[in-house]
C-alpha cells in the first residue's frame, strides 16, 4: 500500500467514523462499540499489597491518603479473577477504589504504581515511540515492506514486552479491545487468530507469536486482559494481549494506519491485521474483518 493509497483509505475511513456509521457493518467497516454504562462512584487509590487472599477474592492493601475521602490505612479489597492472579504482596499499585452500598469497597483499573522500576521502563519506551512518531512526521504509516516501530507494553500477565523480543519470528499482529460488543469486529477477530494459532501448528509453524494491542487502554488492564484470555480458554503460550498508556498506543494506531474515534462514550474503530517477517518488517496487511486464517498460514511457510 502506497501513502497515497493508505491517505484515501484513512480518508474513507475517516469520514465512516464522523458519520457514525449508523447501519449495520458491511464486512470491512469499522463499527461502533455500545455505549458505556453510567460510571460508578470512583477514587484514585495508591498503596502496597499486604496479602492477596485467593478464596474470598480479596487483596488486602495499605493504601495511602484518598484526599477528601479516607485517611491512609489497611483495608480489603474486592477485585477481579483477572486482577488477583497477577497480584503479589509487595507489590505497588494505583488502581480506582469503588465503594458500594453494602460497605464493601473495589478496586479496578488495576495497574504498576507510577514510581514502580515497571511503570518507569514503560514510560521510557512510550516516550522513545512518540519521539519515532514525531521524526517520521508525515511518513509515520508504516507501509508493507518497511520494519515495524518497536514498542515497550505490558502483557496479559503485567510482564514488560518489547517488541524486539518477537525478532526471528513470524508475528500477527492486530488491535481489539475487551468490551467491542460487535460480532464482526474484535470478537471474530480474536476468533480469527486463534484459528491461525491452531492451523499454524497443524501445518508445522512453530516460530509464530501472536499479538493483539488493547485499543481502549483506559480499562484494559492487564488483569482484564488476563481474564479476557482466560475466560475464552486461549492459549497464551504464543498469543500475547497487551496494553500501556495511552500516549504508546495512539503512536502506535498512527503507524499501523488504524483509526478510532470516541464519539461520547461509544468508541468507533477500524480494523487492521499485520504479519511481520522474522526480520522484523512487515510482509501482509489486509484491513477489515473479511481475510482467511490460511492464507496468513500460507504466507509463513512460503521461502
Amino acid at each position: 500500500m502506497t501513502a497515497n493509497t493508505a491517505a484515501r483509505l484513512a480518508v474513507a475511513a475517516f469520514a465512516c467514523l464522523v458519520a457514525g456509521c449508523g447501519r449495520a457493518p458491511a464486512p470491512g467497516d469499522s463499527a461502533p462499540a455500545a455505549a458505556k454504562a453510567p460510571e460508578a462512584e470512583r477514587y484514585a487509590l495508591t498503596g502496597e499489597i499486604l496479602r492477596v487472599e485467593t478464596e474470598r477474592k480479596v487483596l488486602i492493601v495499605r493504601h495511602d491518603e484518598i484526599k477528601g475521602y479516607m485517611p491512609a490505612m489497611t483495608m480489603e479489597f474486592l477485585v477481579s479473577d483477572g486482577d488477583l492472579a497477577l497480584a503479589r504482596p509487595g507489590q505497588r499499585i494505583r488502581a480506582d477504589m469503588i465503594p458500594s452500598k453494602d460497605g464493601d469497597f473495589r478496586l479496578e483499573r488495576i495497574w504498576p504504581d507510577e514510581r514502580s522500576i515497571e511503570a518507569r521502563t514503560i514510560a521510557t519506551g512510550a516516550m522513545q515511540l512518540r519521539q519515532d512518531t514525531h521524526t517520521r512526521g508525515k511518513n509515520a504509516y508504516r507501509e508493507v515492506g518497511e520494519g515495524a516501530p518497536d514498542f515497550t507494553l505490558y502483557d496479559q500477565e503485567g510482564r514488560i514486552v518489547q517488541g524486539s523480543r518477537f525478532r526471528g519470528r513470524h508475528i500477527m499482529l492486530n488491535f481489539i479491545f475487551s468490551r467491542c460488543p460487535v460480532p464482526t469486529m474484535c470478537p471474530a477477530a480474536t476468533a480469527k487468530m486463534i484459528t491461525v494459532q491452531r492451523l499454524a501448528r497443524e501445518a508445522g509453524v512453530r516460530d509464530l507469536e501472536l499479538v493483539s494491542i488493547t485499543l481502549d487502554p483506559a480499562n484494559d488492564t492487564p488483569g482484564v486482559l488476563r481474564e479476557y484470555a482466560s475466560v475464552r480458554g486461549i492459549d497464551t503460550s504464543n498469543f500475547s494481549f497487551l496494553t500501556g498508556p495511552e500516549g504508546a498506543i495512539r503512536d502506535l494506531l498512527t503507524q499501523f494506519g488504524v483509526i478510532t474515534q470516541l464519539q461520547g462514550d461509544i468508541l468507533q474503530h477500524t480494523l487492521a491485521t499485520l504479519l511481520i517477517d522474522p526480520q522484523g518488517r512487515i510482509a501482509h496487511r489486509t484491513d477489515g474483518s473479511q481475510w482467511e486464517p490460511q492464507d496468513f498460514v500460507r504466507r509463513m511457510k512460503s521461502p
